[in-house]
């Protein structure tokens, strides 16, 4: 009897010390974890925040240059009928589309498919006013109709877009 409790003196201080070990080893290897996360998570942030604002940016300038009143005046000029305006407008709109496809990786599904929904609010606005118009006639009818259709709509196609890349960005810095 006078074994067992000598060996029960020994074995429950050092069951408590190696638990405390165990608690302490635990407790800083948890720390060390949190702090490494962190790290790569600052990291993470200090590399792919720019590239996504870049991204951002790309589209918004891209809605830019593909909203009507912007296309129109920047190519206005560039072709003498309303079939050769049309074409010129929807090859630089696709050509702007293509130009920044690759942005699509750096912002959310609802955003892009607001920037494509524009893109083909455009291009179907183009294509209804150029239907309401000769082929032949003056490049300049054509922007006509489709100035007014964007008064009776009372909102450019590209601005709910517009507006959804800015929230995103804000939702980014909150």
């Amino acid at each position: 009897m006078e074994l067992l409790a000598d060996l029960l003196k020994l074995t429950i201080p050092a069951a408590l010390v190696l638990y405390g070990m165990f608690l302490t080893v635990k407790l800083l290897l948890e720390r060390e974890a949190a702090r490494h996360q962190y790290d790569v998570k600052s990291r993470y942030t200090e590399s792919v925040i720019p590239v996504r604002l870049q991204a951002y940016e790309r589209m918004v300038l891209f809605l830019e240059r593909i909203s009507p009143h912007n296309l129109l005046v920047r190519l206005n000029g560039s072709a003498t009928t309303v079939l050769d305006f049309q074409q010129r407008l929807l090859g630089e709109i696709r050509d702007e589309y293509n130009h920044n496809l690759s942005q699509q990786v750096y912002m959310s599904e609802h955003t892009w498919d607001q920037v494509q929904s524009a893109m083909n609010e455009v291009i179907m606005l183009i294509n209804q006013a150029s239907g309401d118009t000769h082929p032949d006639a003056p490049a300049l009818e054509l922007s006509k109709r489709v100035f007014e259709r964007i008064v009776q709509r009372e909102q450019q196609p590209t601005a709910m877009a517009l507006k959804t890349v800015k929230e995103e960005i804000q939702s980014m810095f909150m």
